[in-house]
């Protein structure tokens, strides 16, 4: 890993670099834009790269790691790589099952973070949303604290190195937290986090539980037709950010990410272009001042892009 990047310890004893590289691809992008990203970003020097079943690219995703293994770019152990188990496989059986498929596409024989994407089960089968004849989901009675026993049997297995969740809340976590068998914590939990949504108060209780927070959407997301309102507000052109970006002489998507490193969270970047994902390394070269974050702490609005109802 650069020595420019930091890294975060986890309560299981492991690090994860502080920030990552997000790899989702929505329906408009070709899939060839997925192994392109990959192998761009990894070369750009992100060593953070999150992926899941549900995004239908780890595949891409193995190829990009093996062929800059292969050409001597990265060893295994200087990456982290993430992925996630899909709703629709919380039953206690199809997890381990599940988590193979997920190595065997990604080409590796262990991943160093499995999440729980989120706390909703799903009905198994092969669609990835279940639903009935009016076109509403189809739910599993599966508790997740089963399916977090079955993770942390992957985890004794050598086939992760570390377990979180993705998606909870914090009553959800202390479900979890709370189990009476439990042998090990979420070491993070993923949510939407951005200036517009700063989640003070997930992020205050995660802290209090040595749970680190990750952050996606962490530039205000990459505006998907299929899940985001396009009239809803541009997180980079806000002005108050614009300003502050102006008076440290760096770009509004840098201020964005600073701004999230500086409050202990790991936030994860998106792009398919080579040049932004270049800039959003250079995070790491500069630090945001006390009234700085305290004007940034303001554009706070609670405001979601990608709505979990």
């Amino acid at each position: 890993m650069s020595s420019k990047q930091q890294s975060v310890k986890l309560n299981d004893g492991h690090f994860i670099p502080a920030l990552g590289f997000g790899t989702y691809k929505p329906q408009e992008v070709p899939i060839s834009k997925a192994l392109e990203a990959a192998n761009l970003a990894i070369g750009a020097g992100f060593r953070h790269i999150d992926t899941a079943f549900v995004y239908h690219v780890e595949e891409e995703v193995g190829q990009a790691i093996q062929s800059k293994i292969k050409a001597g770019v990265v060893k295994r152990e200087d990456l982290f790589i993430t992925t996630k188990l899909w709703c629709t496989c919380f039953r206690p059986e199809l997890v381990q099952p599940t988590l193979e498929k997920s190595l065997e596409r990604l080409q590796l024989d262990y991943v160093d973070l499995y999440l729980i994407h989120y706390p909703v089960p799903l009905k198994p089968g092969d669609n990835d949303f279940p639903v009935d004849e009016q076109g509403k989901l189809l739910f599993d009675t599966v508790d997740f604290c089963a399916t977090w026993k079955a993770l942390e049997k992957c985890k004794d297995a050598g086939l992760v190195k570390s377990i979180g969740v993705s998606n909870f809340n914090h009553r959800q976590l202390e479900r979890i937290l709370n189990m009476p068998e439990l042998k090990y914590k979420p070491v993070c939990n993923q949510v939407e986090c951005h200036l517009y949504l700063n989640q003070s108060k997930l992020l205050d209780y995660c802290k209090s539980k040595d749970i680190v927070l990750v952050a996606y959407g962490a530039l205000g997301t990459q505006r998907y037709k299929e899940w985001v309102d396009q009239n809803s507000p541009v997180l980079l052109h806000d002005p108050v950010l614009c300003d502050v970006a102006k008076k440290n002489n760096r770009s509004p998507a840098l201020i964005a990410l600073r701004y999230l490193l500086q409050r202990g969270v790991v936030p994860l970047a998106q792009s398919f272009k080579e040049n932004e994902m270049k800039e959003n390394l250079q995070v790491f070269e500069f630090q945001l001042s006390p009234g700085d974050m305290k004007t940034l702490d303001g554009l706070n609005k609670n405001f979601r892009y990608l709505s979990t109802e």
